[in-house]
């Protein structure tokens, strides 16, 4: 039975996900766990400013947690019903449009990762710790929140655990406190973040500085001690990665970059908001992973800093870091990244083509054809424009949106700027349409910039 709670859809791909009535503008967390039982408790504080006069307001927050009490812009205790994915809260008095929303939520539980068609997705326990990968929909598995990636808001996260734990999430610690056999790590991070890249990685880790002292951008690796000297081999080259990044794509994003390396094996690695969460099996000594390094990497710009507005255009995202493997492999003295692209569309070329990469459908936004594709029209721009148009074209990207929700459509307007010849035709065949086109051919004359 649908709750009554639940209102038009603000993206088709998760219709369950996002609520009306409200802008958050951050969220303040002190959550406690327990690692030998998985038992989360939590207190969240989420700022709002309302955009309607509305008799309740909605979060998304997992049933697997029980809330047991509500506050709303400091009154008393205040009503509220929690069903079907859903904290509706009512204020004792109604909130003008504009006016000051802040809903404090007391809860507790066994965090549970959500299904969905994706899997499981979200707070996940580990054979020693835990660690919180919510794409596209985990995040209501562990806090009450607007769990939608146009929804961006800063960030406080305080963690309680058990002293021998490593501690990790989003931002910069700025506070550490040791108490009896707990330990409380404190996070702060102002730039604005989508719920789904909000994280909390738990371990028995140790911190190491990745590269020399010194560098433009502070990197960290978080890994278990057994797994030191191969990641040290692995994520060797990390440093001129992010330098490669820094000048084809624009400065990094935030202050900082942390890559965790769980004790556990996991399927694919996982990227969160300045932070990427690789497995034991991905930490091989041989840098069996290392194009995926590369794609976690390209995700703080492309993903994190700019974020989609809606599902469909998932491409935005994955399109740019598939193709930033390539571009590292160039860089690197691999192939290159045309020919790699060559490479992927023969691939592309013997699986069915039955999917329209600008809108894959909720069923297949993670397919592996959307990201080969969405970085095979990459291409087909690059080899249009030229490498110094595209990769300023990239650049004036990132900026202009740096920390901004993105649309294709927005993409596709900058991009016309760079281009004397139109472009559209060009963003139809490979984004809009099922049958795979053909790349043009390297070398052809491309089109100057009439800026």
């Amino acid at each position: 039975m649908r709750s009554k709670f639940y209102e038009d859809p603000i993206d088709a791909y998760l219709p369950q996900n996002g609520n009306r009535g409200y802008r958050v503008s951050r969220y303040e967390l002190e959550l406690s766990y327990k690692p030998a039982s998985n038992r989360l408790s939590g207190r969240t504080v989420v700022i709002a400013v309302t955009t309607a006069v509305r008799p309740w307001f909605t979060l998304d927050m997992s049933q697997a947690l029980t809330v047991s009490k509500v506050f709303v812009n400091g009154s008393k205790a205040a009503k509220f019903a929690h069903q079907q994915g859903k904290l509706a809260v009512t204020p004792q008095q109604k909130i003008p449009a504009g006016g000051v929303l802040e809903i404090i939520v007391h809860y507790a539980g066994t965090p549970k990762p959500v299904r969905g068609p994706w899997g499981e997705v979200g707070w996940e326990e580990l054979t020693e710790g835990s660690l919180v990968a919510s794409q596209p929909n985990g995040a209501a598995s562990w806090f009450p929140c607007d769990d939608h990636p146009s929804s961006k808001a800063s960030y406080r996260i305080s963690i309680t655990t058990d002293s021998p734990f490593y501690a990790l999430a989003n931002g910069t610690l700025v506070r550490k406190q040791a108490k009896a056999s707990q330990t409380t790590w404190v996070y702060e991070a102002p730039e604005p973040m989508a719920s789904y890249l909000a994280t909390i990685q738990i371990g028995s880790y140790r911190k190491y500085r990745v590269g020399a002292a010194g560098e433009p951008v502070p990197m960290q690796a978080v890994v278990p001690p057994r797994l030191r000297t191969n990641f040290d081999h692995d994520f060797a080259r990390q440093p001129e990665m992010m330098a490669l990044f820094s000048e084809r794509f624009g400065p990094y994003p935030f202050e900082s970059y942390t890559v965790v390396v769980t004790d556990d094996e996991l399927d694919i690695p996982i990227e969160a908001q300045g932070i990427s969460v690789f497995g034991a099996n991905h930490c091989d000594g041989k840098r069996g992973s290392e194009r995926l390094v590369a794609h976690e990497l390209a995700h703080q710009w492309f993903g994190n800093s700019l974020t989609l507005k809606q599902w469909r255009d998932i491409w935005l995202h994955e399109g740019f870091a598939c193709y930033a493997e390539w571009i590292w492999a160039e860089a690197a003295g691999g192939p290159s990244a045309d020919q790699l692209a060559r490479a992927a569309r023969a691939n592309l070329a013997r699986h069915p083509q039955d999917i329209v990469v600008g809108d894959p459908g909720p069923k297949d936004m993670f397919d592996d054809r959307v990201y080969k594709r969405g970085a095979l029209a990459l291409h087909a721009l690059r080899l249009e424009l030229r490498d110094h148009l595209f990769f300023e074209l990239i650049r004036e990207w990132t900026a202009r949106y740096r920390h901004s929700s993105v649309t294709t459509e927005e993409f596709v307007d900058l991009a016309g700027h760079y281009s004397v010849a139109p472009l559209r035709g060009l963003f139809a065949i490979w984004l809009g349409t099922k049958p795979l086109p053909q790349l043009p051919p390297l070398g052809g004359q491309g089109h100057q910039n009439t800026r």
